[in-house]
């Protein structure tokens, strides 16, 4: 198995006013290369920053990141430059992500000239023009400004961005949740395409299983800042272990007259992830919890045919 990225028990805390709040918690993954692995879970459970961990937007507090078997934690500004070209991140909101001041052109065109790709400016502009045809913005739209381009082109825009330096590992953060769902869809065929064509492994965050489901080839869920399932995908879709899977799965709507009526509801108070207490992070609102579930946090367990739990309760059986 060729794996490209790793993180071994990553962490990333920040400093408040009442204390740390743990917004990574010991996450350990592995992306094989060319595959894409998605992650879910509820707004602030942590996906995203353990996306912008990765990249180094935000800095790890521990842990490791590997990137092609080198260790990348802690490396200088310089460093983090240069691994630019080899991981990049197309970032939920299109518009606050570019630049009002720049058209088409120049927002693809930035990239090349920050890492000197591309003899002079004809070139670039020639690669940035190439760009708009992989990603399907129309050249008429060469001059236009964010402002000008409605969500679809703009998100064409910032995949173009990321492409623009052929990178091999590229964190997608909730890349369609912007959209209109009678466009997701293309997105998702376009993404695919890119991957194939071009190698591609990538990180897909998202709050929406639906989409997680057509893209993910394996798939891991975090609940305030840890991993309490991680399977393959269609695993995970047919047979979810954990109670909070379960409820997400359920929260899905079916279209059936009646058939939303008996889901699974969570119920209980949703912990504080700042200085979070010992136990597993999901008890208060769990169903199944025991005394013990207060007390000790469950470790991820190999359930067989790679897929891993964290839940007393499913372990013991």
């Amino acid at each position: 198995m060729d794996i490209i990225l790793e993180t071994k028990n990553l962490k990333t805390y920040f400093h408040t006013a009442g204390g740390e709040l743990h917004a990574v918690d010991d996450v350990s993954i592995a992306i094989e290369r060319g595959k894409t692995l998605g992650v879910v879970g509820e707004s602030g459970c942590g996906k995203s920053t353990l996306g912008r961990s990765i990249i180094h937007l935000n800095e790890p507090t521990g842990g490791q990141i590997l990137f092609e078997g080198r260790d990348i934690t802690h490396i200088s500004k310089r460093e983090i430059k240069a691994l630019r070209k080899d991981i990049q991140m197309i970032f939920q909101d299109p518009y606050a992500s570019l630049d009002p001041r720049f058209s088409v052109t120049q927002l693809i065109e930035e990239p090349l000239e920050i890492y000197k790709i591309g003899k002079n400016k004809a070139e670039r502009q020639e690669i940035a023009r190439s760009l708009m045809d992989t990603v399907g913005i129309s050249q008429r739209f060469a001059n236009s400004y964010p402002h000008e381009l409605d969500g679809g082109r703009r998100q064409r825009i910032g995949i173009a961005r990321a492409l623009s330096l052929n990178p091999k590992f590229i964190v997608c953060d909730e890349p369609v949740s912007a959209l209109d769902v009678s466009i997701q869809a293309q997105f998702l065929n376009l993404l695919q395409d890119l991957q194939e064509e071009k190698g591609l492994t990538y990180m897909f965050i998202t709050h929406d299983l639906s989409v997680v489901k057509h893209i993910s080839d394996e798939i891991i869920v975090l609940y305030m800042g840890t991993v309490v399932e991680k399977s393959p995908t269609r695993d995970l879709f047919k047979h979810p272990l954990h109670p909070y899977t379960q409820a997400l799965l359920e929260a899905i709507p079916k279209p059936v007259v009646g058939a939303n009526k008996d889901r699974m509801l969570l119920k209980g108070e949703v912990s504080s992830p700042i200085e979070p207490k010992p136990g597993c992070r999901f008890a208060p609102r769990c169903q199944y919890a025991t005394d013990r579930c207060f007390k000790e946090m469950p470790g991820l367990k190999d359930t067989g045919n790679g897929h891993y739990c964290a839940c007393f309760e499913v372990n013991s059986k």
